[in-house]
């Protein structure tokens, strides 16, 4: 490539990355990562804040311009030649006489880029890079990088995040009835726009539409070079509108009329590939069984459900469950649901044991107790648990009694604490 246009281009990109922004620290340890040798890989969905993350990292480690290069391979005016990266590297040093700390962002964009980190790496410079295909990292990293890496997957905003991000702050010890108001009003807000940063900050769910099409069309469809656009997108819309249902492969062929079990595999893999869906397993100690049982379906964010699939007013305990469910995956714990005579929502694995069980339900009344207490309560028995959960959006509607060992706890306190 002209190496006057990719010094124009290096100069853009390093312009927008440092461009004024309404940023706030993500709820993780940076300290670990920055003081790591290894090679640090940021991995999540389209649009959740990767490249904020590197911009903040670099702010933490106080790096003047002449000690880092960003580059954005998520770029149109560049060639996706692995060559690009030497490309890039020699000519930071051209400009500013030394070496860099390298953030390369977008990284899946450029083939056998594994390759060319590998042995940046070995030379002892040290590297950030992010994605968003989990399958084109996870399979790269697991050739040339094992080992020699650690991994942040990365989410849209949580609810102490989005707090955060419209300036918000409540003390749950001290929560008197107007602030616990505010805090209500918050939480329902953020069930309805989600995490996703530009959506939260414009306050416009019809971003989501936009991000739903990149996802289909650049991740999936071009990436694979895929010709059943419609078959694929009819199945994206499904999960959105039957999210925390149990699924088949055969439901997802009639209603998308691909003819072939194999082809809707290899599509929900796709998918699952691009951070958008994820697929829960029901727990059995038998991994071949866990395999074959029906799995339940989840989106990485609540906005997602709600402007692609069904109305939030009518499905508000699903939505609830699911952010149940992203919570558990940014704690980075181990997720299945349960069933037997009764079904339980999410039981959790630490180990070789089950150590939690957790029950959501928009509101727990009298017309739900019965199933919602025994799923749960099967749980426990089955398990062996002392204790169990019940999350709800606010409190209890009911006038029976809560057996002895589960704890009902509304679900923006459970978040928040």
């Amino acid at each position: 490539m002209d190496r006057d246009r990719l010094k124009e281009i290096m100069f853009d990109q390093k312009d927008v990355f440092n461009r004024g922004k309404q940023l706030i620290t993500r709820d993780l340890e940076l300290d670990r990562y920055i003081s790591t040798k290894q090679v640090v890989v940021i991995s999540g969905i389209r649009r959740c804040g990767k490249s904020s993350l590197l911009y903040l990292i670099k702010e933490e480690m106080n790096l003047s311009e002449e000690q880092y290069c960003y580059f954005n391979f998520d770029d149109e005016r560049i060639l996706t030649d692995v060559s690009i990266l030497e490309s890039i590297y020699n000519l930071h040093i051209e400009i500013y006489g030394r070496e860099p700390i390298l953030f390369l962002d977008e990284i899946q964009n450029i083939e056998n880029w594994e390759k060319f980190v590998n042995r940046i790496y070995e030379r002892g410079i040290k590297v950030f890079i992010t994605g968003s295909n989990a399958s084109l990292l996870s399979s790269e990293i697991a050739t040339s990088l094992t080992g020699r890496n650690k991994q942040i997957e990365l989410f849209p905003f949580s609810f102490a995040e989005f707090l955060r991000f419209n300036g918000k702050s409540y003390n749950l010890d001290r929560l008197s009835s107007k602030s616990k108001s505010f805090l209500i009003q918050d939480f329902t807000k953020y069930l309805e726009v989600g995490g996703f940063p530009i959506v939260v900050k414009e306050n416009d769910t019809e971003l989501i539409n936009s991000y739903f099409q990149d996802i289909l069309y650049r991740d999936i469809i071009s990436r694979y070079r895929l010709t059943q656009v419609k078959e694929i997108k009819q199945i994206g819309l499904y999960f959105a509108s039957n999210i925390s249902k149990l699924f088949s492969y055969s439901t997802l062929m009639d209603i998308s009329g691909v003819k072939s079990a194999s082809s809707i595999k290899d599509y929900l893999y796709y998918y699952e590939q691009t951070y958008l869906w994820f697929y829960l397993k029901k727990f059995d100690y038998s991994l071949k069984k866990q395999i074959m049982n029906p799995k339940k379906v989840y989106g990485i964010d609540s906005a997602f459900v709600h402007r692609l699939g069904f109305s939030f007013s009518e499905n508000k305990g699903r939505i609830l469950e699911n952010i149940v469910f992203l919570d558990l995956l940014r704690q980075g714990k181990e997720v299945f649901y349960h069933t037997g005579k009764k079904e339980c929502d999410f039981v959790i694995k630490k180990g070789l044991k089950i150590v939690e069980a957790i029950q959501v339900t928009y509101s727990l009344n009298d017309s739900n107790f019965e199933r919602e207490i025994s799923g749960l309560l099967e749980a426990m028995e089955y398990y062996r648990l002392g204790k169990g959960t019940i999350l709800c959006f606010d409190t209890i509607e009911s006038s029976k009694p809560i057996p002895n060992g589960i704890e009902v706890q509304a679900v923006w306190k459970w978040l928040l604490s």
